[in-house]
């Protein structure tokens, strides 16, 4: 006989315990109907035969299980790519470490305990202790294809701390916390949603995680980056938050991008089944209703920080696109494109005041936005279900009963993960320390916390740091031993006595290639430019980013510098200036030097024969 055993979510599958009894069915998501419990109806069971007491394995089910699990998985590399690019390059080696770690030391941890807490049994708190994973927690799947579905959302929460907690975090406390989100914080609170605890009982609804995964990462970096304090530079002494940018617009929009891809995967592969025509039918109505919420958002933000800021801001746009898949995940399979809609537009607005809010008024330092992403938008988004679901929401004719067991909901699981995370951070914090030095800080934690002197090696230019004020070992074996012989020195020659002047030019970067050819048009044929960092009349130009007044007391400039002797000065100075000309700031100065002398150092030449202005 098949004992079916009816879960409490739809996300909750393996909640049974090894008592001999197989069990089979169906997690399809139905927006017309939720009944007791919160357990939404099925469309029917699928159609399962029994070979000698077992249950036929389906091999669609399987595999959409399977892929979702590893669409989660690949979640791990677009949250590592957001983070990196959203900080500073000295420290996103210490990023891509921790993102690693969480997957890594979350996936040990949960197999040896968390799971069970949070699938091991059905009581009203805690699952029950299943070491290592021995029951059976398949259905129309293997046990085993579940376990990895479940441990990858795992990871997700855990993940979500990182970037609230950047560039100032020691990376064994960083460790230390992973571990214990894994093992019980996470677990406990999954086990009241979806492993049939108190929260499902009484008829909770998150589908695929707004607070089970999100706003219990989101409550957690809050707690974290509180504790852990700002960043040093962040705040003046007057409180005023200044912005610190990012070192990759490009790698934390890879990142988005990847987390939107991914999102498909989280929410649409949470039905567990591709079993009978209505499942399949909402797992198509899922993968729409996520997709629209997140371009919803995404829109929304760039109209509110283009009306705010006066120009559309990336990062923040980027972080709407993040904010429309977070709000949506609680209610994907319970609402209609016109519900998904409007979470949407609701999560724009909840994200960008949100950080704001954490940002200007709490003084909470959160470099990459997850508190107001992940929790702001993962409370909001569970709290919409009880107002955008096509059965029992509050604008569907279903009343305020349904709203009000979303907001018990969602209160109760950020009391739990508060006041674990209070504890769990304090403790750390009095033990083996939080936070690194101020010289690591300043250095970054690469170098300090890895060893590692840059991620970016032969890519990216550094400056500063001891690495650079050694002196280089001659090498042992080549040129110390072979020395080249050398033609006679070249004599002096030339006349000194004709003027040479330096004409120096700062100006605009895109303003270089017209300047180049228009010298190169004079004759001049040599020239040295560099990449200067500088502030004229501009000094009181004013920029955001995220919702911060930028100090742009120091704008990119290049610096053009020429030697003539032959060339009339004015020439060379009416021609940059017709070249630079617009009228308005940014288009540069020009500074004018008498020169003693030039030497060719390969030929000799000094004075005006060393140049090539003729």
């Amino acid at each position: 006989m098949f004992v079916f055993h009816k879960i409490e979510s739809m996300k909750s599958k393996g909640a049974f315990r090894s008592l001999g009894l197989k069990a089979s069915f169906l997690f399809s998501a139905c927006r017309k109907q939720r009944v007791h419990k919160g357990v939404p109806s099925s469309y029917g069971m699928p159609f399962l035969r029994e070979r000698g007491g077992n249950v036929m394995l389906s091999s669609v089910d399987t595999i959409w299980v399977l892929l979702g699990a590893v669409l989660v998985f690949f979640m791990q590399a677009g949250f590592a790519m957001v983070e990196t690019g959203f900080t500073r390059a000295k420290n996103a080696g210490n990023i891509i470490m921790k993102n690693l770690m969480d997957f890594a030391l979350g996936t040990i941890v949960f197999w040896l305990i968390g799971f069970g807490l949070m699938f091991g049994g059905d009581g009203p708190l805690v699952g029950g202790l299943d070491f290592f994973i021995q029951g059976n927690y398949g259905g129309s799947y293997p046990s085993s294809a579940y376990i990895i579905f479940q441990t990858v959302f795992c990871a997700t929460a855990a993940t979500i701390v990182s970037g609230a907690m950047a560039e100032r975090t020691k990376f064994s406390a960083y460790c230390m916390y992973s571990v214990l989100i894994s093992l019980f914080v996470y677990p406990i609170s999954g086990h009241w949603i979806w492993g049939g605890g108190w929260l499902a009982e009484l008829g909770f609804h998150d589908f695929a995680g707004s607070t089970a995964v999100h706003m219990v990462g989101g409550i957690a970096a809050l707690i974290g980056a509180s504790i852990l304090g700002p960043r040093i530079g962040k705040y003046d002494k007057d409180g005023k938050p200044k912005a610190i940018l990012g070192h990759s617009l490009t790698l934390g929009a890879l990142g988005v991008f990847i987390l939107w891809f991914c999102w498909f995967g989280f929410n649409g592969c949470s039905t567990v089944s591709m079993t009978g025509d209505d499942t399949i039918t909402s797992a198509a109505n899922i993968f729409v209703t996520t997709n629209l919420a997140a371009a919803t958002a995404t829109v929304a933000v760039m109209f509110i920080t283009w009306i705010r800021y006066k120009k559309p801001d990336v990062s923040m746009t980027l972080n709407g696109s993040l904010a429309g898949l977070v709000a949506i995940t609680a209610g994907c399979d319970m609402v209609d494109p016109f519900g998904a809609f409007f979470i949407g537009l609701i999560a724009a607005f909840v994200v960008v005041f949100g950080i704001e809010f954490v940002d200007k008024k709490l003084h909470i330092d959160d470099p990459v936005g997850a508190i107001g992403v992940h929790g702001c938008c993962g409370a909001a988004g569970t709290l919409l279900v009880g107002l955008f679901a096509t059965d029992g929401g509050l604008f569907y004719g279903g009343g305020f009963h349904f709203l009000a067991i979303q907001a018990i909901g969602v209160v109760s699981v950020a009391a739990w993960v508060s006041v674990c995370m209070l504890i769990i951070f304090t403790l750390i914090k009095k033990t083996i320390g939080l936070r690194v030095s101020e010289t690591e800080e300043l250095d970054g934690l690469d170098i300090h916390e890895h060893g590692l002197a840059s991620s970016y090696a032969d890519f990216m230019p550094t400056t500063g740091g001891a690495e650079f004020t050694k002196t280089l070992p001659m090498a042992q074996n080549a040129s110390s031993k072979a020395v080249v012989q050398l033609k006679e020195m070249p004599a002096a020659s030339g006349d000194t006595s004709s003027k040479m002047t330096k004409i120096t030019v700062i100006t605009n970067q895109r303003r270089f290639d017209d300047l180049k050819n228009a010298l190169n048009d004079l004759g001049i044929n040599g020239m040295t430019f560099s990449q200067v960092l500088g502030y004229g009349v501009q000094k009181g130009h004013t920029a955001y980013y995220r919702g911060v007044e930028m100090d742009a007391t120091l704008l990119p400039k290049i610096k053009v510098e020429v030697v003539v002797c032959a060339i009339p000065v004015q020439t060379v100075v009416d021609t940059i200036k017709r070249v630079l000309y617009t009228g308005q700031p940014g288009d540069g100065k020009i500074f004018i030097y008498d020169v003693e002398n030039v030497i060719r150092v390969s030929t000799g030449q000094e004075g005006g024969a060393s140049l090539n202005d003729e």
